[in-house]
């Protein structure tokens, strides 16, 4: 194999960290050298074979002569052929020198530069400095060096930022949560607040994080603030499936995980509470992630004669693991004349249930106690979609958000298009609890959630959620993974 092969995707990380992270246009090979060293880094496991193949269209795709990436055709000092080839022997416990090898060398060489390419495409931030990205990845786990917590770094930094604006405040105390550091501040003076306020973005770009969220709330002290700044995503402490195994789980109501807040602590809800939930961010903001999260805590915990779901899925994939489950109260919807029909169904098992509850002299419906039937919830994976499909299963929704709380029947409408076109007046005022994930404007997260603020989440299940009756709190969702999805779905088949 005589050349080193990168797929479009690839090409794309190596011109940002060329044009934002080097801010130089110097030659790719440098960074294919640090995509290399990045995977070389990662002893648990090798690299896949699945990067010896190119996914995507082929215009766009790099081809690059090994001994151009190795040094041999530059002068003599600069070779590293044989220290490339002993890496990756000591790497991979074979020996990789003499021509008969060439072949796996190449094919080894193109994985794990590959594998470092997805790394950094994954982990840095365009906003992030990159040279202090690297050296986070190579020097900050050193054994022997102690490196210390980053809120005591980041607290030097921000007071210094703050006297630049000519505030003063006294750090009272700074903790690390799963993504941010909360710092307590105590201002001098109350009128700083807003003064701190209105300068917050000139303070995210002072702290090298411009495009992310730094969120100010007060403490509840005078003059007393909490200030929640984002860290790098390779100073992340990830939040795993695991948490939906660990939670303890309310006896009343249809409790849901959401996640956790900032200081790492479970984010429990009550969908009874809610009654009805938007759920809305752009594509790849964490959106069915979170939907996954809800319906896992809803499945797990209540048994068939408790609780029936109605799936609607547009788009055909992202709920069909749920297909099988016993609470399940039909197939997986996917089309929209067949949930229209099914909608207007539930309007009318809706006015049903409203006799029952007066034939009982009851107003709610858990006074019913355990001679009701199961509470309903609806779930719309893509609300826009259907929509489109379907328009006239808008009144529907607007049916069942209005009256059916009383009857044991909740809504859950998802959707990454938060426009008024799709959250039309009727059912923003009668879906009063929302979840904002990331968002592209300001504008979309006033929709969702009446202020702003979901434009400068950090993505990947990092949410505002603003529960009814509540102010909005900010969550970082779990990282369920398709095969946590499959695993917990096959659990609550056996369970029930």
């Amino acid at each position: 194999m005589a050349k080193i092969y990168t797929s479009r995707k690839d090409e794309d990380t190596i011109d940002l960290v060329l044009r934002n992270g080097f801010r130089a246009r110097g030659p790719k090979w440098t960074v294919l050298r640090v995509a290399l060293a990045l995977s070389l880094k990662q002893t648990e496991e090798e690299p896949s074979d699945s990067f010896d193949n190119l996914d995507g269209d082929k215009e766009g795709r790099g081809e690059y002569f090994i001994d151009r990436v190795t040094g041999r055709d530059q002068k003599e000092t600069d070779s590293f052929v044989d220290a490339f080839r002993a890496l990756l022997s000591v790497y991979h416990h074979q020996d990789l020198f003499g021509i008969d090898n060439d072949d796996l060398y190449g094919r080894l060489l193109q994985r794990h530069i590959r594998r470092g390419l997805r790394e950094i495409h994954t982990s840095w931030r365009e906003s992030h400095d990159f040279h202090e990205f690297l050296l986070q990845e190579f020097f900050a786990a050193q054994s022997g060096h102690e490196v210390a917590p980053e809120h005591e770094r980041g607290t030097k930094q921000l007071v210094q930022a703050l006297e630049e604006f000519g505030l003063t405040a006294e750090v009272l105390d700074s903790r690390d949560g799963p993504r941010v550091t909360r710092h307590t501040l105590h201002l001098a003076d109350a009128e700083d607040f807003s003064r701190l306020e209105r300068k917050l973005e000139d303070l995210e770009f002072t702290l090298g994080i411009k495009g992310t969220g730094i969120f100010m709330t007060r403490a509840g002290e005078p003059k007393t603030i909490w200030l929640d700044i984002p860290r790098p995503m390779q100073q992340w402490n990830p939040v795993g499936a695991d948490l939906l195994g660990g939670w303890e789980v309310p006896k009343t109501g249809l409790p849901i995980l959401l996640g956790v807040d900032i200081a790492g602590a479970p984010v429990v809800r009550d969908l009874v509470e809610a009654p009805h939930l938007l759920v809305a961010g752009t594509t790849g903001s964490g959106k069915s992630v979170c939907l996954h999260a809800l319906l896992l805590s809803l499945l797990a915990h209540q048994p068939q004669n408790k609780l029936q779901v109605l799936l609607i899925d547009p788009k055909r994939v992202e709920l069909a693991a749920y297909q099988g489950v016993p609470q399940l109260l039909a197939p997986i919807i996917t089309d929209g004349v067949e949930a229209a029909r099914w909608l207007k169904n539930l309007v009318r098992e809706m006015e049903s249930r409203e006799k029952l509850l007066a034939s009982s002299g009851a107003r709610e419906w858990h006074a019913l106690g355990d001679s009701a039937p199961p509470r309903l919830v609806v779930v719309v994976e893509e609300l826009a979609d259907l929509l489109a499909q379907a328009p006239e299963v808008e009144e529907s929704l607007v049916r069942l958000a209005q009256k059916s709380r009383a009857a044991g029947m909740h809504l859950v409408l998802a959707t990454q298009r938060p426009d008024a076109a799709t959250f039309s007046g009727l059912l923003r005022s009668n879906v009063p609890s929302r979840i904002a994930l990331t968002v592209q404007k300001a504008a979309d997260s006033r929709i969702i959630l009446d202020e702003s603020g979901a434009e400068k989440l950090l993505g990947k299940g990092d949410m505002l959620v603003k529960w009814l009756g509540e102010k909005s709190v900010r969550v970082h969702g779990p990282n369920i993974q398709p095969e946590d999805v499959t695993r917990l779905v096959r659990s609550v088949r056996k369970e029930n």
